[in-house]
C-alpha cells in the first residue's frame, strides 16, 4: 500500500535489513563514510548479491543511508547487536564471566582552528586573541595562544576530547569504550563517553550494559563476576563500588607511593584485596590476556574497520555505526570457528596446505594419466637437472622432477 501511494518520483525507502547489510560492508571493506559504502556498493557485483539486488537494481545512494540511520532509532541499532551477540551465545563463544573494560578515542572530523561563529564570523584565532587581551596580554605571540588554548576550559566540548599539543594545535575526539569477554573474545558491550571524563567514571556505563547484554543471551547465567582493566580504571570509590555489587576486580594498580588510608578502611580492604589477587597466577594470567583480547578489536574496527575518524555527529550517530561494527567483529569469531580456525592470520596457513594438497594430487592424477612415463623419479639436492627447461617444483623439503607434455 505504501509503494502505490508514493510518488514515482519520490526516493524508494530502504529497507532495514539492506541498510544493516551496508553498515557491514563498511566493517569488512574499511570504510570510513556513508558516501564510501554507496559507492562500493555501487561498484562491486558481489557486494550487490550480498544486498540481494539484482540488475537494473541500484544500491541506495549515501542521502538515504543517512536518512535511513537517522529514521531507525538507537534501540533498533542495540536489538540487533543482541541478536548478533545471541548467535555467538548459542555458539559457546559467550561466557560472561570474565570481562575486560577499555577504551580508545576516535578523531572527530573537526578542528578548532576551522570552527567560525556563525553571528559574527569571528575565528578561533581571533577568540584566542581576545582571551589572551582580556588577561592582560596586548600583543600576543604565537607561543602566547598556545599557552592560552592549554589552559582554557571550554563546557560546551563535553562530547570531545581536547588533545592539546606543544605547538598549539587542538585535536578533537570521541571515546569509545568497550567490555569484552576475556574467555573466548566476544565483544559484549560498546558505549560512546564524554571524552573529557576519566577512565573510572565512564567504566560504570560500559559495564552495565555489558552486564544487561550478557544477562539478555544468558538469562540461566550468574552474569558478571570479574573485571579487568588498567591503571586508568583503579580508584578507591571504583573497586568498593565492585565489590558492592559482587563483582572481583583485577585491575592493575599504579605507584602511588605511601598512602594514609586513615577513616578509609573499607576502600583499604577494597585496594589491598586486589592487589592479591592481580599478584596471584590466575590475576597474572588474565592481565596478559587483557592485553591480547582488548587490544584486538580496536585495530579491526578502528584501524582496518576504517572508524578511527568519525564523520558523524552525536554519540548516538557514532553509537549506532559502532554497535553494527561490533557486530561483524563478532560474527567474524563464530565465523573463523566454524571453519576451524582461531585467528585471521591462521588463513594464510590453511591456503599454503590446500595448494600442496593441489599439487599433490595433479601430480598423482597425471602419473594416472600417462604410466608409461617416469614422472616422479626423485634426485638428490645436489644432482642438477640435465635438460635446463626441465622445471623443479619443490614441495617442501623434497625436490620431485617433473616433465611436461605427453
Amino acid at each position: 500500500m505504501c509503494r502505490l501511494l508514493r510518488r514515482h518520483d519520490g526516493r524508494p525507502s530502504l529497507p532495514p535489513g539492506i541498510y544493516f547489510r551496508l553498515l557491514l560492508i563498511g566493517y569488512f571493506e574499511g570504510i570510513d563514510s556513508e558516501r564510501g559504502i554507496a559507492w562500493r556498493a555501487a561498484d562491486s557485483f558481489a557486494l550487490r548479491d550480498f544486498l540481494g539486488l539484482v540488475l537494473p537494481e541500484a544500491p541506495p545512494d549515501h542521502s538515504t543511508v543517512s536518512r535511513t540511520r537517522r529514521l531507525i532509532d538507537l534501540e533498533t541499532h542495540e536489538a540487533v547487536f543482541t541478536w548478533m551477540l545471541q548467535c555467538l551465545a548459542d555458539a559457546g563463544l559467550v561466557n560472561g564471566k570474565t570481562v575486560g573494560v577499555d577504551a580508545t578515542t576516535l578523531e572527530a572530523n573537526a578542528a578548532l582552528r576551522s570552527i567560525v561563529r556563525r553571528d559574527t564570523g569571528e575565528s578561533y584565532q581571533d577568540f584566542l586573541t581576545k582571551l589572551a587581551q582580556a588577561s592582560g596580554i596586548e600583543t600576543p605571540t604565537r607561543a602566547d595562544l598556545a599557552r592560552m588554548d592549554r589552559k582554557r576550559k571550554n563546557p560546551s566540548a563535553r562530547s570531545r576530547r581536547e588533545d592539546h599539543q606543544d605547538e598549539g594545535r587542538t585535536h578533537l575526539a570521541h571515546k569509545a569504550e568497550h567490555a569484552v569477554d576475556l574467555e573466548t573474545g566476544a565483544i559484549v558491550g560498546v558505549t560512546v563517553q564524554d571524552a573529557d571524563e576519566g577512565d573510572t567514571t565512564t567504566s560504570r556505563e560500559t559495564l552495565i550494559e555489558a552486564a544487561e547484554q550478557v544477562e539478555a543471551v544468558q538469562p540461566d547465567g550468574n552474569g558478571i563476576e570479574e573485571v579487568v582493566g588498567d591503571k586508568g580504571y583503579h580508584s578507591n570509590q571504583s573497586l568498593v563500588d565492585l565489590e558492592a555489587v559482587g563483582v572481583r576486580s583485577y585491575i592493575s594498580e599504579p605507584d602511588r607511593g605511601r598512602r594514609n588510608w586513615k577513616n578509609h578502611s573499607e576502600a583499604r580492604a577494597a585496594v589491598y584485596r586486589n592487589r592479591r589477587r592481580i599478584r596471584s597466577a590466575r590475576g597474572l594470567r588474565l592481565l596478559r590476556l587483557r592485553g591480547e583480547r582488548l587490544e584486538r578489536p580496536f585495530a579491526h574496527l578502528y584501524e582496518t574497520g576504517g572508524m578511527r575518524r568519525v564523520h558523524l555527529r552525536g554519540h548516538a550517530n557514532i553509537r549506532k555505526r559502532l554497535l553494527i561494527h561490533a557486530g561483524g567483529f563478532n560474527l567474524g569469531l563464530l565465523l573463523r570457528q566454524l571453519i576451524g580456525v582461531g585467528t585471521p592470520r591462521g588463513l594464510q596457513g590453511r591456503l599454503i596446505a590446500v595448494l600442496a594438497t593441489l599439487l599433490a594430487l595433479s601430480r598423482d592424477l597425471w602419473k594416472r594419466v600417462t604410466p608409461h612415463r617416469d614422472l616422479g623419479r626423485r634426485i638428490s639436492p645436489l644432482e642438477a637437472p640435465r635438460d635446463r627447461g626441465i622445471p623443479v617444483v619443490h614441495i617442501g623439503a623434497r625436490e620431485m622432477l617433473f616433465t611436461t607434455g605427453c
